[in-house]
């Protein structure tokens, strides 16, 4: 059912939110961007507006990051990174039962690519500051306000231009909070808490096969399309063994209480199948995993190419890097090439500390009783650039969800979407955190 919801009972974070959907910001890979200027141009004029000097940083054309810093009332206490990205990827409008960059609110919904990712989460930033600031509140510590170009290609021209070439931005810093955790899961009737405490590190590579160029009807043993069909049906396939470590043992023995069951009868899998839509996410953070992702070859039907090509997106456990590269070879076999487009590193940290208990205690606040539970992202955020300064990184983007809503499938997903009231208790949320942590 549709329903309308006029700007004057939008919460402020829902239209900020709508805002930046509204501008594409559609980070397409390889170079190729819509740019972030106008959303860049957009959250540095509200910060202004709370009275603060934010700064606008252009690595390349178009590719604009904004950071600004807060003052706190404690200045012997490390400061905070609180970080978005601007950017999102592609969608395909035809796929959507809405315009992906309408900004559409419906059904106590807001409709968008960008709504989870992560969109939502500048939006609560900047309302959680509005709050602390406009009430004349300072927080408790100094933060550093950032948001940042292209984490969606790795962030080479976001966190990671600004890391190498401007860490004085970061000065005094030794944690961050960033998107993909903090959101609730149920479990068994029970609703908890995910925090994002470790990230697998991403190796984008491209498979090179070549072979002889000749006519389509040949007779063709040295065929380019061939081998790199074999070769990726041998890395897709790939079942890559469950290894877990520090956060995906405490993850699975909570869930296991949680859920019931006894973890010495019940395999990995199987606990990470049983939370339902939340298996997208656990699952993967249980193993490797290696994606062939996209395809090129050949030019006309009749014409067998002498190259072909595809992109594999791996992304391993903290410190598995080298050695699933060195099983990739072994998989594709000494015909194919392996190119490394991008590499970065996995995360992992301990689910205990005072940032930790400031997070667990800000959600327990709003949601008394809720359980908060450890977990590793399958996927990654700008908190791998921030590592490189000594930070550590979490995810903490508070989000009060349905049961029956499958969050894990919202991002990159078609009808990326996040309820209007899990806004504004994302906007609570952090604002507590941020003020007295």
């Amino acid at each position: 059912m549709l329903t309308e919801t006029s700007d004057d009972q939008l919460d402020a974070t829902a239209r900020i939110a709508r805002d930046l959907i509204r501008f594409d910001t559609t980070n397409y890979g390889g170079g190729r961007s819509n740019g972030e200027t106008d959303a860049a141009e957009y959250v540095s004029a509200y910060l202004s507006g709370l009275g603060l000097s934010p700064e606008m940083f252009e690595s390349e054309p178009g590719r604009v990051s904004v950071v600004a810093r807060v003052e706190g009332s404690d200045s012997s206490k490390p400061a905070l990174v609180v970080h978005g990205h601007t950017d999102v990827v592609p969608a395909q409008p035809d796929n959507w039962s809405v315009d992906p960059f309408g900004g559409v609110i419906k059904d106590g919904m807001l409709w968008g690519r960008g709504a989870v990712d992560m969109k939502n989460m500048d939006a609560m930033m900047l309302t959680a500051l509005q709050d602390i600031l406009g009430a004349g509140k300072q927080p408790s510590r100094d933060l550093v306000i950032a948001f940042f170009a292209d984490e969606e290609a790795g962030g080479v021209l976001g966190s990671g231009y600004l890391v190498k070439n401007h860490p004085e931005l970061f000065a005094g810093a030794t944690e961050a909070i960033s998107e993909v955790g903090g959101y609730s899961v149920t479990l068994n009737g029970t609703r908890a808490y995910l925090l994002q405490t470790g990230e697998k590190a991403l190796v984008w590579v491209k498979l090179i096969a070549r072979g002889t160029a000749a006519h389509g009807s040949h007779v063709m043993r040295d065929n380019a399309v061939t081998k790199l069909a074999e070769a990726v049906a041998a890395v897709g396939r790939r079942d890559w063994p469950v290894r877990l470590t520090e956060t995906t043992t405490e993850l699975l023995a909570e869930l296991a209480r949680i859920l019931e069951v006894d973890p010495q009868k019940v395999g990995p899998d199987e606990i990470a199948l049983a939370t339902g839509t939340t298996s997208r996410f656990i699952q993967a953070s249980l193993r490797t995993t290696t994606n062939p992702t996209a395809l090129t070859a050949g030019y006309k039907h009749n014409v067998i190419p002498d190259t072909a090509e595809a992109l594999i997106d791996i992304r391993t456990l903290p410190g598995e890097e080298d050695d699933v590269l060195a099983e990739l070879a072994e998989l594709v076999g000494p015909d194919i090439e392996i190119v490394v487009l991008h590499r970065d590193i996995g995360l992992e940290t301990a689910f205990s500390g005072p940032l930790v208990e400031a997070m667990t205690s800000a959600l327990g606040t709003h949601d008394p009783g809720a359980p908060v539970l450890p977990y590793m992202l399958s996927g990654g955020t700008d908190n791998k650039a921030l590592s490189l300064l000594g930070i550590k990184g979490y995810g903490f983007a508070p989000l009060k969800l349905p049961p029956e809503l499958d969050f894990p499938a919202m991002f990159h997903g078609v009808d990326e979407r996040v309820p209007l009231d899990a806004l504004v208790f994302g906007r609570r949320v952090l604002g507590d955190l941020l003020l007295d942590y």
